[in-house]
């Protein structure tokens, strides 16, 4: 079975001050499981950083990517199994958990947060990535 890869990308396209050059993508549906990268605050069209310095704004921007992600890949937010939050600030843990939870209501999936020194660019407070199943 060949799996599915939306939205691939080039490291070197999106992290063009690193020195990076990996085929990566957003998402993965492997038969009937989908993971999502790590999902930022960034328009995944333009690669614009949004809300930059607002936790709140930036976890609505990663729940806008993954419920956008989850639909081309074929699923809905019932699908999530597996969330994992990673924090730069455990003071955002507060703000970003409430949106997270109004994106999620009924869903009842198992959380993971962990508060890490860094993320991939400064600017970005969250990141969350996603294990979903489908039907």
């Amino acid at each position: 079975m060949t799996h599915r890869r939306i939205r691939p990308f080039n490291t070197k396209d999106t992290y063009p001050e690193q020195n990076l050059d990996n085929d990566l993508c957003q998402a993965v549906v492997a038969g009937k499981m989908v993971y999502l990268r790590g999902q930022v605050p960034q328009d995944l069209d333009t690669r614009e950083n949004i809300a930059v310095g607002d936790p709140e704004g930036q976890a609505e921007q990663v729940a806008r990517n993954i419920l956008l992600l989850l639909a081309e890949a074929g699923a809905e937010p019932r699908h999530i199994c597996k969330v994992t939050v990673y924090l730069t600030d455990i003071r955002h843990r507060e703000s970003v958990y409430r949106v997270l939870g109004r994106h999620l209501r009924g869903v009842f999936p198992v959380f993971t947060g962990l508060v890490v020194v860094a993320l991939a660019r400064p600017e970005w407070l969250v990141e969350v990535d996603i294990i979903a199943q489908l039907d």
